[in-house]
């Protein structure tokens, strides 16, 4: 038997039974006892391994609910439109003649991470900013939210967009004055380039996949939901030859159901739902409205200076015929939904309906939850309907909140304090790559949002709504495995695996200003040291 006792520590187990400890007992990658040096020395068999901690904090592995993996490893060999490698419209620019020149003509040029708000210039991009940038090859950079993307001449005219083109159901093709399209492809208007753009191959998709994950073993991450991609492709064979080649995370999939619904024969097999294995499906993910930074989440009230409430882009088809595929396979419904009105909506639809799937975690989530109503909260509460929320949207995307929603609407948006006290069930997650942030999957920009509740600039973002740090780290790990359906993960307890971090410093002690400095010494899976910092 292989076992080890991790003594002479200061352990937060994410376990409310028993929320911490002084030392730790593994036995053959599972947790046998947390508790004082003496309750675990009564049980460590003779001869066992140890370790001494040295006083140094030890906390679960994160698990990121909610976040796109496979976009956010291919966006790895593209131009990131983000700081602090790009400040201003006109360093994208330069960035695109720089890769222009790198690559030749006719080749695509992608891009991701731009956000208005954090350009110099305080505006959006436009076609004609990308064509001086390049105007003889197709350009395309994907906004921050993932919700909007914006191309130049060259793609328009490759896609066949012009100024008589209507608007797709659910998307908008934005138009000067004159009629003529911006370049700026909103919601479903986003997908209308995608059939002329190229696809990484499977091995480059393997490859960067697997590359990912060492930087997430890096950040503490043991465990993601993969909450689908802009494409029809199946995401779960990727991960297994990532797995094969190395890549340590459990990963709870998500088809886009936007992209099967039309398919009569797609169907998923049922031994992939087995969360017993590394790599297992959860169920089925849809897109109910945009993002507040793009203006196109559906909210109750219109933006800032506008009479625009956002747009809707689920049609009542695809909602039920997903409902149906979910309770036919037992499965999971996830639904993106930032607004009050998206929200409302599907939790309206959902609260109709009883538990449907066979596990603990919640038969729908909703992903976001921006700006719920009342009533939308007492109803999930009521039904078990999981919310899964962003405290680094705040945090990093400050400037379009302020500028599509003022101060005041602002810092009533993500009530995380209200929903804990309405006993809705919460976890927290980054929704990397639709994160303005330079590294979107980090978790420590994102718990100190949750726990200061100000922004990256000292804006206050509603100090009524932070949590204790305990608290945000249990959103993160027990709460987030839970929500997702993660086999004994989130929590250091007897038989469950030992995944757990070693900080460089105590994040239950230090400054709140301080959290986001905090870095993972080391990182165990299954009680195998998986990362090492130098």
């Amino acid at each position: 038997m292989d076992s080890c006792i991790y003594e002479n520590g200061k352990i937060f187990t994410a376990d409310k039974d028993n929320l911490y400890g002084e030392a730790m007992l593994v036995e053959d990658g599972l947790i046998r006892k947390v508790g004082t040096a003496e309750e675990v020395e009564e049980m460590a068999p003779a001869g066992c391994g140890r370790i001494d901690l040295g006083g140094r904090r030890v906390i679960p592995g994160f698990v990121d609910a909610h976040m796109h993996p496979i976009m956010l490893a291919d966006f790895s060999r593209q131009i990131s439109a983000l700081p602090p490698k790009i400040h201003s419209i006109e360093e994208l620019v330069q960035a695109i003649r720089e890769k222009r020149q790198e690559q030749g003509p006719d080749k695509w040029i992608q891009g991701w991470g731009y956000d208005e708000g954090k350009f110099a210039e305080r505006r959006s991009i436009t076609r004609w900013d990308l064509d001086r940038g390049c105007s003889d090859a197709p350009v395309s950079v994907i906004r921050t939210c993932g919700h909007i993307r914006c191309v130049n001449s060259r793609a328009l005219e490759l896609a066949g967009i012009d100024r008589n083109t209507p608007d797709p159901d659910g998307g908008e093709i934005e138009r000067d004055e004159n009629g003529e399209p911006t370049g700026v492809l909103k919601e479903n208007a986003r997908n209308l380039v995608l059939p002329f753009m190229p696809v990484p191959d499977r091995q480059e998709k393997v490859e960067n996949l697997t590359e990912l994950g060492r930087l997430l073993t890096s950040q503490g991450i043991v465990a993601v939901a993969d909450m689908g991609n802009l494409d029809s492709g199946d995401n779960y064979p990727l991960y297994q030859e990532a797995a094969e080649k190395g890549f340590l995370q459990e990963v709870g999939v998500y088809y886009m159901w936007d992209f099967f619904m039309d398919d009569p024969d797609f169907s998923i097999p049922r031994e992939r739902f087995d969360r017993r294995q590394q790599i297992f499906v959860c169920g089925l993910k849809l897109i109910g409205d945009g993002s507040v930074s793009g203006r196109t989440a559906w909210m109750a009230e219109s933006y800032l200076g506008t009479d625009s409430c956002g747009i809707s882009v689920c049609s009542d088809r695809q909602m039920e015929t997903a409902i149906r595929f979910c309770k036919e396979n037992r499965c999971q419904l996830s639904m993106h939904a930032m607004g009050g009105r998206a929200i409302e909506r599907v939790v309206d639809r959902a609260a109709k309906e009883e538990k449907w799937n066979d596990g603990p975690e919640p038969y729908v989530r909703v992903e976001h939850i921006t700006d719920p109503s009342a009533d939308s909260v007492r109803k999930a509460a009521r039904k078990g309907i999981g919310f899964v929320t962003q405290p680094i949207f705040l945090y990093a995307e400050i400037e379009s909140y302020l500028n599509n929603l003022g101060p005041a609407w602002m810092k009533r948006c993500y009530p995380v304090r209200d929903l804990l006290d309405s006993q809705v069930k919460l976890c927290f997650s980054t929704d990397a790559p639709a994160t303005s942030w330079a590294v979107p999957s980090d978790p420590f920009p994102n718990l100190k949002g949750a726990v200061t509740r100000r922004a990256w600039d000292g804006t206050d973002c509603g100090q009524e709504q932070t949590v204790d740090i305990e608290t945000a780290i249990i959103l993160y790990t027990k709460e987030a495995a839970q929500m997702a359906g993660f086999d004994r993960l989130g929590q250091l307890r007897e038989g469950y695996k030992a995944d757990f971090l070693i900080l460089d410093r105590d994040i239950l002690e230090i400054p709140a200003e301080q959290i986001d400095q905090v870095q993972v010494d080391q990182t165990y899976i299954g009680g195998k040291c998986v990362y090492q910092r130098s």
